[in-house]
């Protein structure tokens, strides 16, 4: 498929789509055949450095020959030695061995299966790679350890409600002149302290400390196919939804691709230097797809293995991107668990996001996140719970979120609260429950409960969803806006066309704060706490800086809106209340008030009580009004202390005393405790 095709798919599928969910019932008897082929789990799959040498191992069960090429550099030139690989026929492997240590340099192999000599590949377990990712590199990975690396690790995470994670690009965070950094669009970049807007305001790493975000999101950060590392200066940018070599950081974003170490010992420094903050790395990983068919490196290593097909021998395509790959079968099965074991283990990654997941088969993401918690309980792991089109992989084995309750330890997405709150993704000028749309609200309380069932939400009046399908509300991740689509600020711009900025950012308070109070896990874009935007470009995957970067300027522009959504984030980090681990608590302690959607739309009130999940405030009242009119709503007896109201927040709950009858301006929260 056409490289700019494929990655066009990628950018519009990725997004979200409110879960494809096709009923194929068996997968294709194309690729039943391999269901058979030997396997092998070693660790010294493809690479090992001992005392006696360095050691091959190549998975190839049906190649007929395997040549070891080596070379002295990752770019150009000849290899200077090629050799014949032997072959293991009980496990599938090829193996060959050089009595030296061979650091610094690199290699790759050339394989002959049905007669043809295929094009050369690093396999698909490299782990460090020259400039384009086209040979894998000999390193030592200990000399690229950053001091202290020994005793590094992520925060303690005891339920994945205390998660709040924040969707980062590293060129989005640090590419424009306002943003006050020196290694702009590089992993260094959030290495570094002090930086500020030409306002004075802080940016980088030090605002990510001052917002308390618990957790960053960084988009794809293993090497990947759409930039050339050998001419940077050209500014390419891209998402990075075209995995390459899914087990090496990529280069572009290193200070030097050309050094197969420098990009393993900066993305150690920065995971470090955010760790160090308290702050958790989120990797975002697309195992789903390669960027590539035939020329991809599973092909060129064990040609139609890796990836589905239908009966007539096409690829399919439920990425969108021309291929999936088949985690249901065991080797693919074993690659996806030990690569993010690697990551975990050699990087201290803290979480994953599975790009697609519903791809994937429900037993290969139990295995992962089984995996993953022996490493590191506090380990998240996530993804978006649909596929971008049909599959041979039968429906009730894939990861869907409508499946997720047959998952332990993962979480989905959540579309229902997602289009509910903003308006459909897809359609920009639609409105949802915050910008004054009827209709939505039973949809919020979907979100609100984390899809659990509870005995006050009718599911019947689910928008995406018509059923409670998670069982706890660790399942659920809430947001209303990511990378993909419309920014919340550019949705906000096209369905309220006549509103003001200001009522803009009332609205997107508002959305907020409905994401940030409702049980489950909470997710915000990156920038909105100051409402960037991207100049109303929703598929930004390769436009350039001018459209991404995030202007820093605008927080001291927006100040009020970046205190806001800090003191959400301090509300919600301070009162368990909002963190419930039970679909049980959840049922027990949250109760909505009686309020007629069809006489007064656009309103939700409800009651966390009798100190929900041990927490300090006795009760909790919680009222939005996504109408252009102020709503009246009548408190339970007592003097209840406000926290939030009219778009100013006190965590404290230092806004003042109300009883009885109260009222919410147009698209606001109001928050009282008693």
């Amino acid at each position: 498929m056409n490289r700019t095709m494929t990655m066009l798919s990628a950018a519009l599928i990725v997004s979200g789509i409110g879960g494809i969910c096709p009923t194929v019932s068996a997968r294709s008897s194309y690729d039943q055949k391999f269901a058979d082929y030997p396997t092998y789990n070693g660790e010294d799959l493809e690479l090992s450095i001992d005392s006696k040498g360095t050691h091959f191992r190549l998975w190839s069960p049906k190649a007929e020959e395997v040549v070891l090429c080596l070379y002295s550099t990752g770019l150009n030139g000849e290899p200077y030695e090629s050799i014949p690989m032997t072959f293991h026929p009980e496990n599938g492997t090829w193996t060959a061995s050089v009595d030296r240590q061979l650091y610094g340099k690199f290699y790759t192999f050339k394989v002959k299966q049905d007669g043809k000599w295929l094009s050369e590949t690093p396999g698909v377990w490299a782990k460090a790679v020259g400039a384009n990712g086209k040979r894998a590199a000999i390193i030592d990975f200990a000399k690229t350890n950053p001091e202290g690396w020994d005793k590094d690790k992520g925060p303690q995470v005891d339920n994945f409600t205390d998660v709040i994670v924040y969707e980062m690009h590293h060129r989005d965070f640090s590419m424009s002149p306002t943003s006050g950094i020196a290694n702009k669009g590089k992993f260094l970049a959030l290495t570094e302290q002090g930086t500020t807007s030409p306002e004075g305001e802080k940016t980088g790493i030090d605002h990510l400390k001052e917002l308390g975000v618990t957790h960053v999101h960084i988009l794809p950060s293993y090497d990947y196919n759409s930039v050339d590392e050998t001419n940077l200066q050209d500014n390419t940018y891209n998402w990075g939804y075209d995995p390459q070599n899914y087990n090496a950081p990529e280069g572009s974003y290193s200070t030097n691709p050309s050094d197969p170490s420098t990009r393993v010992k900066e993305m150690k420094e920065m995971v470090k230097a955010l760790h160090d903050a308290g702050i958790g790395v989120i990797m975002d990983v697309v195992y789903n797809h390669t960027a590539e068919n035939d020329g991809s490196n599973f092909e060129l290593t064990t040609p139609g293995y890796y990836h589905r097909h239908w009966d007539d021998g096409r690829y399919s395509d439920a990425s969108g991107c021309g291929n999936e790959t088949a985690s249901d079968l065991q080797q693919m099965r074993d690659y996806i668990i030990n690569s993010v074991k690697y990551w975990a283990k050699e990087y201290h990654i803290d979480g994953f996001r599975f790009d697609l997941m519903a791809i994937h088969d429900t037993e290969t993401m139990n295995q992962v996140a089984a995996e993953l918690k022996k490493i590191n309980p506090s380990i998240f792991v996530y993804g978006e719970g649909w596929t971008a089109g049909d599959s041979p992989l039968p429906a009730d084995q894939r990861a869907l979120k409508e499946n997720v309750a047959k998952m332990t330890n993962i979480a989905v997405f959540s579309d229902d609260l997602r289009d509910a709150v903003k308006g459909h993704y897809s359609n920009a000028e639609d409105r949802g429950f915050a910008t004054g749309k009827p209709g939505n609200e039973e949809t919020v309380k979907i979100g609100i409960v984390a899809a659990t069932a509870h005995p006050q939400v009718n599911y019947k009046k689910g928008n995406n969803s018509k059923f409670p399908y998670a069982t706890s509300p660790e399942m659920i991740v809430n947001y209303v806006s990511c990378h993909d689509d419309l920014t919340l600020t550019d949705k906000l711009r096209k369905s309220m066309p006549d509103a003001t900025d200001e009522e803009r950012m009332a609205a997107a308070k508002l959305a907020q704060t409905i994401v940030f109070t409702s049980q489950g896990t909470p997710f915000m874009f990156a920038g909105e706490e100051i409402f960037r935007d991207k100049k109303g470009v929703h598929n930004s995957y390769k436009s350039p800086d001018s459209i991404n970067a995030i202007d820093w300027s605008l927080k001291a522009a927006n100040r009020d809106q970046m205190d806001y959504y800090k003191g959400l984030i301090a509300l919600r980090k301070e009162h368990p209340a909002f963190r419930m681990t039970s679909a049980e608590q959840i049922a027990k302690h949250l109760v909505f008030d009686k309020i007629d959607s069809e006489k007064t739309p656009n309103l939700i009130s409800y009651t966390l009580k009798d100190n929900a999940n041990g927490d300090t405030w006795k009760d909790i009242k919680v009222i939005f009004n996504g109408s252009d009119e102020s709503r009246t709503v009548k408190l339970p007896a007592g003097v209840w202390q406000t926290v939030a109201k009219d778009g100013k927040i006190d965590p404290q709950g230092g806004l003042g005393a109300m009883s009885g009858n109260v009222t919410i301006g147009p698209r606001s929260a109001l928050i009282l405790k008693r």
